[in-house]
C-alpha cells in the first residue's frame, strides 16, 4: 500500500507563492490521478487540481491561473505550485492518489496565508 507524504507547507503572506510537494512510498503510475484537495475549519474537502496520467490536468475556478500541478512518475512526486496566495486559500492540503482498485490519503499539510 502505497502512502503520501506531503510536504512544503507554511505561513505565506497574501500574494506569495508556495510549492507543495507529495512524495509517494512506491510508484505511482499505477494511479490513474494524482490530486490535491484542501480542507478548511468548518467546510468540506475540495478538490483543487487533479493531474492524470496522459497529463490532463484539471483546476478547481476558484485556483485557474494561480495553481498549477505536476506529477513526476520517476520520482513518484506530485508538486503544487501556488502563486498569488489569497487568505482564502488557507488550508489542510493533502495528496490523494486514485487507481480503479483504491484511493490513498496524505496526512496534509497546512497552508497559511495571512499578513
Amino acid at each position: 500500500q502505497v502512502q503520501l507524504v506531503e510536504s512544503g507547507g507554511g505561513l505565506v503572506q497574501p500574494g506569495g507563492s508556495l510549492r507543495l510537494s507529495c512524495a509517494a512510498s512506491g510508484s505511482i503510475s499505477s494511479f490513474n490521478a494524482m490530486s490535491w484537495y484542501r480542507q478548511s475549519p468548518g467546510k468540506q474537502r475540495e478538490l483543487v487540481a487533479t493531474a492524470s496520467l496522459s497529463g490532463t490536468t484539471g483546476y478547481a475556478d476558484s485556483v485557474k491561473g494561480r495553481f498549477t500541478i505536476s506529477r513526476d512518475n520517476a520520482e513518484n512526486t506530485v508538486h503544487l505550485q501556488m502563486s498569488s496566495l489569497k487568505p482564502e486559500d488557507t488550508a489542510v492540503y493533502y495528496c490523494k492518489a486514485t487507481s480503479w482498485l483504491s484511493s490513498h490519503w496524505g496526512q496534509g499539510t497546512q497552508v497559511t496565508v495571512s499578513s
